[in-house]
C-alpha cells in the first residue's frame, strides 16, 4: 500500500529524487537514467516552456519613451545637447583597448600597433552598421597613464565582420589571450586610474567580476618591475560563478599578489593580518585603496547592451539604491584613515549616483570627504555631479519632498533618496563627482566619485569607546556564545596547503636543480591538495600568504597564487617539476645561472617558429654561440633569455637530449614572434577565405605548447 502511494505521488525523475534526498555522490547509470526520465516524461507530460521572445540586437528598436521623459526631467544633460545625447545612445559602442605588460614589451607593442595596424587603417573607410562608409580614426586617450589606451571609431562587430580589418581582429584576439592587450570600454578604465594604486597598497575590489578593472589594479600594483609588490589586490564578488571570470583574468596577468574571494560585499568581513610591530599578534586588515564599482541598472551601457531599451523602468534605480549604499558604507568602514575609495556606476540615474554619495556624506559627517580629481584626468570631457534631482515612483510621478510621497510608494521612494537642501548643498561638494555622457567623446556613460577617509567614522568612534569602557570594567563579563559558522555556497574549493619549509618533500630537488637563491622563501609556495602527488605548485607573496592562512575559515577563497612549477614525470629525471611560463616573471630573479641560457635573436626565433612539440629543433640547427652554452647543459626545464636595446624577454625552455625548444602556449608564441619582428603568418589566418584558397594554412591549437612534454626520443 505504501509503495502504491509512493508511485502515485512521485512526479519527478529518479535522478531528481536522488538529488533531493541528498545522495549526490551515488553512482548512477546515466544512459539508463535518461531512459527512465524519458518514460516518466511520456507518462507525465509537462507544459511546453514559453517561446523565447528575445530579439537579436539589430532588431531591437532603440527607443523608450519613459527613459527619455525621466532623464529629460532630471536634466542629466543640457537641453541644447539632448538630441546629441540620444543620437549617441542609439549607436553601437566604439572599440577600445589598452596595451599591458612590462614596459619594454608595452613600448614595443605600441610601435607595432602604430606602424603595422593604425597606419593601414588611418585613411580606410568601411561600412559601419547603420551608416554610410566612415573613416576609422584611432584616438589615443590623453588621460590614460603612459598613453597606452586607444579607441577606434568602429564597433567590435564591425571589426569582426570586415575582411579589411581581419588582421586587426586577429591581433586583438591573439594579444588579449597572451595578456599583451586588454579590451575594455573606455569609461570603464577611469575608476582604477583615479584610485592611484601604488605597489605597497593593500587594495580591495568589492564587486570585481568580470575583472577588467581588477586587471588594471594588478597592473598598477606591479608598476615597479624590478620588485615584487609588497601590497596585494583582493578581488571579491558575491556571485560564485562570476568569480571564475576573475580567475581567468588573474591567469592572464600572472601575479602572485592577487587573492579572489566570494562574499556579499555589503557584509564583507573584517579580515586579520599579522601586526608588523609584533608578528605574533594580529590586527584588523584595513585597505589603502578600495574600488566600489557597485551593481547598477546599467542604463549608461545602452550602446553595448541594447536590450536594456526593452526593460528600462524608473523602479530599477530605486530598487538598487539600498544595496549600493550598504556596499559603499561597508567599503568606508574597511578603508584605512588617509585611504582612497572610488564609487562608480554605469548608470545615469542620480538615485544610484549622487543620492547614494550624499547619503553617505550625511551619515559620516566630517570623517569622509569627496576629492576633486579632474586634474588627474587631462583631456577628459565630463559634466560635474548633480546637486538637485527628484525621485520618482513607478508611475512616473516626481516628488520634491518625502512628505509628498503617497503611502503606497513610501517603500519605493525613500527619504534618503532626496537631494540636499539648497542652503546645505555646498558643504557636500557633490559637484566634485564626475558624470560622463556618451556624446561627449563617443563613449558609454559613467559616474565616478572619489572619497577620502580623513577620520574614524562616527559609529567606529562609538565602538572604540564602548570597547575601552568594557576593558576597564573590573567585573568579568560572560563569554559570548559561539557564533554559527557562515555557510559558504558555490563549488567546494580545494584547500590551500603551504610548504612547511626547506624540508618539504619535493622542495630540495627543486632548489638544487634550479639553483634557487638562499633567500628564497619556500613557505610562499603552495599546492591545492593535502594528500597525493603535488601536480601544480603556486607562488604567492608573503603578505598574501599571511592573509590566506589567517582568514581561510572566515571567508571563501576561490583562488590565489601564480602557477610556478608543474609536475613533469619522466624516467630518471633529477627534478620532476618544470617551470611554468605563468609564474616565470615572479620567480626568475631567484633562479641561478645553472638553468639560464642567454640566447641570440635568430636562435629564439628558430625555437618559437618550430612549435611542434613532437618535432623540436635539434641543437645542430642553432648558432655556435647557443651550441656552446647548452653543450654541457643538463636536460630538463630552463630559462631562455634574450636582451637588446629595446627588448628584454624571458621564456620557459626545455633542453632535451638532442634538442632545445620553448615551453610557451600558442598565444605567447605569437606574441613573442610579433615583438621580435619574425614571421608569424601561419597564425594570421584570414577567416573570410576558404582553407583551400590559402596555401599551407595552419590553424593552431591554443595552449598546445604548454600541454606536452619533450620529444619522446629526448626523454632522459
Amino acid at each position: 500500500m505504501l509503495l502504491c502511494t509512493f508511485n502515485q505521488k512521485r512526479l519527478v525523475s529518479l535522478g531528481e529524487y536522488i538529488r533531493r534526498m541528498g545522495r549526490k555522490n551515488r553512482n548512477v547509470n546515466k544512459f539508463a537514467q535518461r531512459k527512465r526520465e524519458k518514460r516518466e516524461q511520456e507518462k507525465n507530460p509537462q507544459a511546453k516552456p514559453a517561446e523565447d521572445t528575445r530579439k537579436p540586437y539589430e532588431d531591437i528598436v532603440r527607443e523608450n519613451a519613459t527613459f527619455e521623459e525621466y532623464y529629460k526631467a532630471q536634466k542629466v544633460c543640457p537641453d541644447e545637447e539632448w538630441s546629441q545625447f540620444m543620437s549617441a545612445l542609439k549607436e553601437n559602442l566604439p572599440t577600445a583597448f589598452r596595451i599591458t605588460g612590462s614596459k619594454c614589451e608595452a613600448n614595443a607593442l605600441m610601435k607595432i600597433v602604430k606602424s603595422e595596424y593604425f597606419s593601414d587603417i588611418l585613411n580606410m573607410k568601411i561600412k559601419v552598421e547603420g551608416h554610410e562608409e566612415e573613416e576609422i580614426k584611432p584616438v589615443n586617450l590623453p588621460w590614460y597613464p603612459g598613453g597606452f589606451a586607444w579607441q577606434l571609431r568602429v564597433s567590435r562587430t564591425d571589426i569582426r565582420r570586415s575582411e579589411a580589418l581581419y588582421k586587426l581582429h586577429n591581433f586583438l584576439v591573439a594579444e588579449t589571450a597572451a595578456g599583451g592587450v586588454s579590451r575594455q570600454e573606455t569609461v570603464s578604465m577611469i575608476p582604477p586610474v583615479v584610485l592611484q594604486v601604488q605597489p605597497h597598497h593593500k587594495v580591495l575590489d568589492m564587486c570585481a567580476a568580470p575583472g577588467s578593472k581588477t586587471a588594471q589594479l594588478i597592473e598598477f600594483l606591479h608598476a615597479d618591475e624590478d620588485k615584487i609588490p609588497t601590497g596585494f589586490v583582493i578581488a571579491n564578488d558575491v556571485d560564485n560563478s562570476r568569480c571564475y571570470m576573475l580567475v581567468h583574468q588573474a591567469k592572464r596577468l600572472n601575479s602572485p599578489a592577487i587573492l579572489i574571494t566570494n562574499h556579499d560585499s555589503a557584509v564583507m568581513p573584517t579580515l586579520t593580518i599579522s601586526d608588523p610591530k609584533n608578528p605574533e599578534l594580529t590586527k584588523p586588515l584595513k585597505y589603502d585603496r578600495i574600488l566600489c564599482d557597485v551593481p547598477c541598472s546599467g542604463d549608461a551601457t545602452l550602446r553595448k547592451n541594447p536590450d536594456i531599451w526593452l526593460k528600462w523602468s524608473t523602479g530599477n534605480g530605486n530598487n538598487l539604491h539600498g544595496i549600493q549604499y550598504r556596499v559603499l558604507r561597508r567599503g568606508c568602514e574597511l578603508l584605512e584613515i588617509g585611504g582612497r575609495l572610488v564609487y562608480s556606476t554605469c548608470s545615469f540615474n542620480p538615485i544610484e549616483n549622487e543620492a547614494v554619495v550624499h547619503r553617505l556624506l550625511q551619515e559620516t559627517g566630517d570623517s569622509v570627504k569627496l576629492v576633486d580629481v579632474t586634474g588627474e584626468l587631462p583631456g577628459l570631457k565630463y559634466k560635474k555631479g548633480m546637486t538637485y534631482w527628484r525621485p520618482a515612483s513607478k508611475d512616473m510621478v516626481f516628488y520634491e519632498r518625502y512628505e509628498e510621497v503617497p503611502e503606497k510608494w513610501q517603500t519605493v521612494v525613500r527619504p534618503q533618496m532626496f537631494p540636499p537642501s539648497p542652503e546645505s548643498a555646498d558643504k557636500f561638494n557633490l559637484d566634485r563627482c564626475i558624470r560622463i555622457l556618451p556624446h561627449q567623446q563617443d563613449t558609454g556613460g559613467f559616474f565616478v566619485a572619489v572619497v577620502e577617509k580623513v577620520a574614524p567614522l562616527p559609529w567606529e568612534k562609538d565602538e572604540k569607546d564602548q570597547k575601552e569602557q568594557t576593558d576597564n570594567e573590573k567585573t568579568p563579563s560572560k563569554p559570548e556564545p559561539p557564533k554559527k559558522r557562515r555557510r559558504m555556497g558555490g563549488y567546494r574549493e580545494d584547500p590551500f596547503v603551504f610548504f612547511s619549509g626547506d624540508q618539504e618533500d619535493v622542495f630540495p630537488c627543486i632548489k638544487e636543480f634550479y639553483d634557487l637563491k638562499e633567500d628564497f622563501d619556500p613557505t610562499c609556495l603552495l599546492t591545492r591538495c593535502h594528500v597525493g602527488k603535488k601536480k601544480n605548485i603556486y607562488l604567492v607573496t608573503p603578505t598574501v600568504k599571511d592573509v590566506v592562512q589567517r582568514n581561510e575559515k572566515n571567508i571563501k577563497i576561490i583562488n590565489t597564487g601564480v602557477k610556478t612549477f608543474v609536475r613533469c614525470d619522466n624516467k630518471n629525471m633529477t627534478c620532476p617539476f618544470r617551470l611554468s611560463q605563468e609564474g616565470l616573471q615572479s620567480i626568475s630573479h631567484c633562479i641561478g645561472p645553472e638553468r639560464r641560457v642567454r640566447i641570440l635573436k635568430e636562435d629564439l626565433i628558430l625555437v618559437l617558429q618550430n612549435d611542434d612539440p613532437s618535432n623540436p629543433p635539434e641543437i645542430k640547427q642553432f648558432s655556435d654561440h647557443t651550441k656552446a652554452l647548452v653543450k654541457d647543459f643538463a636536460t630538463g626545464s630552463c630559462i631562455l633569455e634574450y636582451k637588446d636595446d629595446e627588448l628584454d624577454l624571458t621564456l620557459v625552455g626545455w633542453r632535451g637530449v638532442h634538442s632545445l625548444r620553448a615551453y610557451t602556449a600558442t598565444p605567447d608564441t605569437v606574441h613573442y614572434l610579433r615583438l621580435l619582428g619574425a614571421d608569424y603568418s601561419k597564425y594570421d589566418v584570414n577567416k573570410f577565405k576558404k582553407a583551400s584558397d590559402v596555401p599551407e594554412a595552419v590553424v593552431p591549437v591554443p595552449q598546445a605548447m604548454d600541454t606536452h612534454c619533450e620529444k619522446e626520443e629526448d626523454r632522459v
